[in-house]
This record gives structure tokens, sequence and C-alpha cells, in this order.
């Protein structure tokens, strides 16, 4: 009967002196990333602008969900392909709602304490990422020279257009 008690403590003990969502979450999750048209090149920052990956689509990677003691993570991806314009795209993290399970369960050292340093108060938005790259139309390669009719050209470099002669 002692030893049952005595267990019975300790486990009680272990509940509160975690957080619920550390219990029921992670501090980091994966997530996947790819591209239309594929291979393009992508480089993942903090919100410091620290680089934290770098590689090509499609990637799958794990990002932490906090930034630090109460921060949540922040993460921009950068897109790029030659032929194509460069995109760049956050990656956010919300409030987990396990977090709230502290009220009941791991009490104001899980609410204020365990989940924000490990950062399972947090979990990520979106678990898969695809980014739809759009052809440049500014881009020219050293090789060649293109002629246009004018109603050809595209309708944003019309605005740049210089008249040579009036004939």
């Amino acid at each position: 009967m002692k030893r049952s008690l005595i267990s019975l403590s300790l486990a009680v003990i272990m509940l509160f002196a975690t957080g619920c969502a550390s219990i029921v979450s992670k501090s980091s999750y994966p997530i996947s990333i790819n591209s239309t048209p594929s291979e393009a090149k992508i480089t993942i920052t903090d919100k410091k602008g620290i680089e934290v990956y770098k590689g090509n689509t499609p990637a799958t990677m794990k990002l932490k969900a906090s930034n630090g003691f109460f921060s949540r993570a922040r993460y921009q991806v950068r897109f790029e392909k030659d032929g194509y314009d460069t995109r760049t795209v956050p990656i956010e993290y919300k409030l987990d709602g396990w977090y709230f399970g502290n009220i009941l369960f791991g009490g104001v050292i899980g609410l204020l304490i365990v989940d924000p340093a490990t950062g399972a108060m947090y979990k990520l938005d979106t678990e898969f990422l695809h980014e739809h790259l759009t052809s440049s139309s500014a881009s020219a390669s050293k090789d060649e020279l293109k002629v246009y009719s004018l109603a050809d050209v595209p309708t944003e470099w019309r605005d740049h257009l210089q008249v040579i002669s009036e004939e």
C-alpha cells in the first residue's frame, strides 16, 4: 500500500512538474517544401536573419517552434530558380491549444516555465508548403536578341517604352 501511494505521489508530482504542451506536443516540427517547377533553390532564414537551411525543392526538414523564452519562431523561405521570379514566403507558428491544458494539469510551472522554455507552447501553422513560381519576364539570356512586335510586348513593359521616331 505504501509503495503504491509513493508511486502515485511521484506520478502526480511529475505531471505537475511538466507542461501540458510539453507532454502532448513537440518543440520542433517537420515541414515539407516543394515548388512548381521543382528543383528550385530554397534558403530558410529565421527572424534574426540567420540561415537555418539551404537546399533544393522538394525538401523536408525540422524547424524549431520557439525562438527563445515566450518567443515563437518565424521563418522566411526564399525560392530562386533561373528564369523565374524570386519569391519569399513566411512560415508561421501559432499558439498550441495544449498550452492551455496547463490550467488543469501542468499548473503554473508548466504555464510560465516549462512550455515557454521548451517551445512546446507553439506549433507549426502548416506542415506542407508548395509555391508556384512564375516565369520572369525580365530575364534575358546574354546569347540572344529577342525582337517583339508591339502586340507581343508584355503590359508591364509598355510604360517604359520610348518613341524613337514617329513616321
